[in-house]
C-alpha cells in the first residue's frame, strides 16, 4: 500500500487507526521509500501521525521540551503494565522484577550505543548526574568546570558538594550565536587547569536549543586527563545519535522528553573504566566495582514505567531516527525563517540548522518573557515557557511530531502583531 492509499483509507477509519502499533506500523511501510528530509515536510503524513495523539484542544501546546505527551499507543501500554502490576503485587515484585527491568536496559542500551554492563534505567537527569556529582571523591583544591547556561539541579549539587569538600566551581557561558565549534571548545579549555576533576557541558542547551559540539570537546578536555559528563535531557531520541560517537565519560537523561515515557524514568550511562570511580547515591549490598548496578539501588520504584520504556522504544524506532529529527527541524526553521530578521523579534538560538533541531527562544524586544508568555496563551491560545536570565530572554518554543505547521502560521502571526505593537 502506497502513501496516497493508506492516507485515503485511514482517514475513512478515523482517530481509531492511529492508536494501535499496527495502524502507525502500516503507515511506516507506506513511506518507507520516502527520504527522511522529504517527509519531514508532508503535512498530510504528520497529521496521520498527530491521529495517535489525544490533545487537549484548549491551546497550542509549544512546550514539549518538559514533557513530551505520550502518543496513545504508549499510554495504552503503559496503563496496561499499572494493571498487570496491581493484579500480581507482591509475586511480580519478588519474581520478574528485576529481570525485566535488566531487559529493558539492555534494549535501551542498544538503542543508546552502549554495552549494558554500562547503562542503568534512573528517574530522571537530575538523578542520573547527580548521582555522578554526589559521587566523585573529591578533595579541597579540586576543579569542575560547567556552563552558566548549564541545568539548576545540576549547578545547585556543585554547589553543594563545594560547600561540602571544599572543592570550587568554574563558569564559562555559552554565547547565543557562536562562529564555530572551536569558539565554544576554546570557552571550556580556557577554564580548564591541572586541577580540573570533571567537566559538565549540555548536548542540546535546554533553555535556547543549542546543540553543543560535544565529541570535539570530549577530545580536548581528555587531552588534558579531564572527563566529561553530558547532560542529554533534550537530546535523546530527539538528535540521531549513538553514545559511541561521542565519546564522552558519563551521559544522563530524562526517558519522559523526547522518548516519550511516562513520568520517571531517565538512564545513565557510565563508560566501563569510570564505574568503580563512583560513590552510590544510596548504599547496596556488596557487589564488584566495576559493576554498574550498585549505582541503582533506589529502594521500591514503580516498576510499570520501566516496562513502559519498551513499548516507547518500539514506537520510536518504528517512526525512526532520522524521520523525527529531520520533522522536528524542519518544524524550528520552518517558523524561526519567517520571524529571524523581524523587526523588534530577537532569535537566541543558532540560524545553522545543525546546531539546533526541535527548540529554539524567540523574545520581543523591551518586552518581559514573562508576559510575553502570557500574552501569547491568553490572547493567542499558544501556551509556551518564560526564560529571563543567563543570557537569554524570550520564551521557550518546543513543537513535537505531533504539531502542525497551521499551528506555527498561529504562532507565526502572534509573534508579528506583538512585534508590531
Amino acid at each position: 500500500m502506497d502513501k496516497r492509499t493508506f492516507l485515503k483509507t485511514s482517514s475513512l477509519l478515523g482517530i481509531g487507526s492511529l492508536t494501535g502499533f499496527k495502524g502507525l506500523e502500516e503507515l511506516m511501510n507506506s513511506v518507507a521509500h520516502v527520504p527522511a528530509k522529504k517527509l519531514a515536510s508532508d503535512e498530510d503524513f504528520w497529521a496521520d501521525i498527530r491521529k495517535g495523539y489525544k490533545l487537549k484542544p484548549d491551546y497550542v501546546n509549544l512546550e514539549n521540551g518538559y514533557y513530551c505527551i505520550q502518543p496513545q499507543y504508549i499510554l495504552e501500554a503503559y496503563l496496561k503494565h499499572l494493571q498487570n502490576v496491581n493484579m500480581q503485587g507482591a509475586f511480580y515484585m519478588r519474581t520478574v522484577q528485576y529481570d525485566n527491568k535488566k531487559r529493558v536496559a539492555a534494549k535501551l542500551a542498544e538503542l543508546a550505543g552502549c554495552t549494558k554492563e554500562e547503562l542503568i534505567i534512573t528517574r530522571n537527569t537530575t538523578e542520573s548526574l547527580d548521582l555522578i556529582i554526589s559521587g566523585m571523591d573529591w578533595k579541597a583544591g579540586d576543579e569542575a568546570v560547567m556552563a552558566e547556561q548549564d541545568y539548576g539541579a545540576m549547578l545547585d549539587m556543585f554547589t553543594q558538594v563545594s560547600k561540602r569538600y571544599g572543592m570550587s566551581n568554574k563558569l564559562v557561558s555559552i554565547p547565543n550565536h557562536p562562529e564555530s565549534d572551536e569558539e565554544i571548545v576554546q570557552l571550556y579549555e580556557s577554564a580548564i587547569t591541572p586541577n580540573t576533576k570533571l567537566l559538565m557541558v549540555c548536548h542540546m542547551i535546554n533553555i535556547t536549543g543549542q546543540v553543543l559540539p560535544i565529541k570535539k570537546i570530549c577530545q580536548m578536555a581528555h587531552s588534558k586527563g579531564v572527563p566529561v559528563m553530558v547532560d542529554g535531557a533534550h537530546a535523546f531520541a530527539h538528535l540521531d545519535f549513538k553514545l559511541s560517537d561521542l565519546d564522552c565519560d558519563y551521559y544522563g537523561c530524562s526517558l519522559h522528553k523526547w522518548l516519550s515515557v511516562p513520568l520517571g524514568a531517565g538512564f545513565l550511562y557510565v563508560k566501563r573504566d569510570n564505574i568503580s570511580k563512583v560513590w552510590p547515591l544510596f548504599a547496596e549490598s556488596e557487589k564488584e566495582p566495576d559493576d554498574i548496578s550498585r549505582l541503582n539501588h533506589t529502594g521500591t520504584i514503580p516498576v510499570h514505567t520501566d516496562l513502559a520504556i519498551e513499548n516507547a522504544m518500539d514506537y520510536y524506532n518504528k517512526i525512526g531516527a532520522k524521520r523525527k529529527e529531520e520533522r522536528l527541524r524542519y518544524l524550528q526553521t520552518y517558523w524561526t525563517k519567517q520571524v529571524r530578521n523581524l523587526k523588534n523579534v530577537i532569535l537566541n538560538t543558532p540560524e545553522d540548522p545543525q546546531r539546533s533541531c526541535a527548540i529554539a527562544n524567540v523574545g520581543i524586544k523591551g518586552m518581559k518573557p514573562a508576559d510575553m508568555a502570557k500574552t501569547l496563551l491568553d490572547k493567542y491560545k499558544i501556551y509556551t515557557v518564560a526564560i529571563d536570565g543567563k543570557g537569554v530572554q524570550g520564551c521557550r518554543i518546543t513543537p513535537n511530531v505531533y504539531t502542525s505547521t497551521a499551528e506555527l502560521d498561529q504562532f507565526v502571526k502572534a509573534l508579528k502583531e506583538m512585534a508590531a505593537s
